[in-house]
């Protein structure tokens, strides 16, 4: 039975099934799948299947798989650019109604004339080998 974190998690809902989602490639640990407002096509997001709210959260005996399998899942959807071309990361601190929002670009929904799963597809095809 989930607690209650669990019980009101969007991707935790994903991972026992409940919600559906266009699932790109799933291990013992892992899900990825398609976000369901995507930014552009092929926008895939990476959890891992234990309810863990922060990136510090994740014990340091599946860090190397969650991202190994990032770095395969980046060379798959193919990023072609970053404001500022060296590896990072953000944390930022956040304060409940601080007014920040992330994502104020337009959406780019799949629909009939772009479908969820051909986008999934060509992810996985183009998953390197684990």
């Amino acid at each position: 039975m989930p607690d209650a974190a669990e019980a009101t998690c969007a991707f935790c809902a994903i991972i026992r099934g409940e919600t559906p989602a266009v699932r790109i490639l799933e291990t013992e640990h892992l899900l990825a799948f398609l976000d369901h407002r995507p930014l552009f096509r092929g926008h895939t997001l990476l959890v891992p299947k234990t309810h863990l709210r922060l990136l510090s959260d994740l014990p340091a005996r599946d860090a190397a798989e969650f991202l190994t399998t990032a770095q395969r899942l980046e060379r798959a959807v193919n990023v072609v650019s970053q404001s500022v071309p060296h590896l990072h990361l953000h944390v930022i601190p956040r304060n409940f109604k601080d007014g920040l929002r992330f994502w104020l670009g337009p959406r780019h929904p799949y629909d009939a004339a772009h479908p969820a799963e051909e986008y999934a597809a060509k992810i996985r095809a183009a998953l390197p080998a684990a």
